[in-house]
């Protein structure tokens, strides 16, 4: 049995995900709320959002232990890509390009 939450759109770049996905895959729920309070990373925010939510998928959909719970997959992909202009010397314009992540976690309960 697994519970799944998404983030869909993110305005964060998918590598600056993958850094705080990577702190909490294979952590029980706990702990890995506890990292993801104390990190610094600007992704960290979403992603506590996103495994507050998966938890109470967990509790309240499928009727899992919240004690028992685990990160067991969390990943990051990529969303659109939203192209802008940056001014740059003698009237030219480069392009900057924003990136949106699609983020998936899904949680299982510890036998």
């Amino acid at each position: 049995m697994e519970a799944k939450a998404y983030l869909k759109y993110a305005w964060i770049a998918p590598r600056k995900v993958q850094i705080s996905c990577d702190l909490i895959r294979g952590k029980d729920c706990a702990t890995a709320a506890a990292i993801l309070m104390h990190s610094p990373k600007a992704a960290s925010e979403p992603l506590l959002k996103l495994l507050r939510s998966a938890m109470a998928n967990a509790e309240n959909n499928h009727g899992m232990d919240p004690s028992k719970l685990y990160v067991a997959q969390v990943f990051s992909g990529q969303g659109p890509l939203n192209p802008r202009v940056m001014p740059r010397a003698q009237g030219r314009a480069f392009r900057v390009t924003k990136r949106q992540s699609h983020i998936t976690m899904v949680l299982k309960e510890k036998e």
